[in-house]
């Protein structure tokens, strides 16, 4: 068709795929991949065949598909197929797996279509960050993330407890944020701090302060540049004097903390 978009991302940082199909109403015969497909539909209604079951699938509705699972389906509304997954292959899941779970046990997903699934706005927002090259730390925090509820809730593996921690390896976490928040930094640098892997790094450090390492990052850097703009500074320049990737994402983080976008905040003080 003239208007389809079939595009693929390869997401180095993750060692990922991500597939956007839009506007296609292509079939597709029975067939199987030696990787972990996890997509959802945006727009359209399918009917799938996958190991020997049928569904009915539909916008909202998360695909589970194994290594190996023969699957295959086609439109069934006369509209077109909007649709988005990742791709993953069984060495990073086993590697995602001993991060979470100290093994690397592959898990096997129970449900091939989960009904409106919860995960799915998830889904949709690590394939964004992927498709448009986001930030690595909030990328890869999203998917372990993502990946440890998604096997949590629908494969066969069962993910340990979390041993609590005494907050000394928060805190040098901590203290790392804060003075090295002009910087790019990742959770590889984190982990190294603390010894710890970097899902229990993860777990451990919201479970004690109450949000997430990036988010911890993104506050700190927002509050020094709450300070920048009440002197004057031009948001332009804020957003690389405060370690945010553009200024893009500096206004989106912004006026989600404070309510007001940069340039509205720093009026507020050239008007007293």
């Amino acid at each position: 068709m003239l208007n389809e978009i079939r595009t693929i991302y390869l997401d180095s940082d993750l060692n990922i795929e991500a597939y956007r199909f839009k506007g296609i109403m292509q079939k597709f015969p029975a067939h199987f991949h030696e990787y972990y497909v996890i997509g959802f539909i945006e727009e359209g209604q399918r009917y799938l065949v996958c190991k020997g079951e049928e569904y009915i699938i539909n916008p909202g509705d998360l695909l589970l598909f194994n290594p190996y699972d023969t699957h295959s389906c086609e439109q069934i509304d006369g509209k077109t197929l909007d649709y988005r997954c990742i791709n993953v292959t069984s060495e990073v899941m086993k590697k995602l797996v001993l991060e979470i779970n100290g093994n690397d046990d592959l898990p096997c997903f129970k449900p091939s279509v989960v009904y409106q699934s919860d995960l799915v706005p998830s889904l949709k927002e690590l394939h964004l960050k992927i498709s448009q090259n986001e930030s690595d730390f909030q990328k890869e925090e999203l998917f372990l993330y993502f990946m440890e509820e998604l096997i949590l809730t629908h494969s066969d593996l069962t993910i340990l407890p979390t041993a609590a921690e005494t907050s000394l390896e928060i805190q040098t976490v901590c203290s790392y944020l804060e003075e090295n928040y002009t910087k790019t930094i990742t959770l590889n640098d984190l982990s190294a701090l603390t010894g710890w892997s970097k899902y229990h790094l993860l777990r451990s450090f919201t479970k004690q302060k109450g949000l997430s390492p990036y988010s911890y990052l993104e506050t700190i850097r927002v509050n020094h540049a709450k300070r920048l703009l009440e002197q004057g500074v031009k948001p332009i320049e804020v957003t690389f004097l405060t370690g945010f990737s553009d200024q893009s994402h500096f206004t989106k983080f912004f006026k989600r903390q404070i309510g007001l976008t940069p340039k509205q905040y720093m009026r507020i003080y050239l008007n007293d």
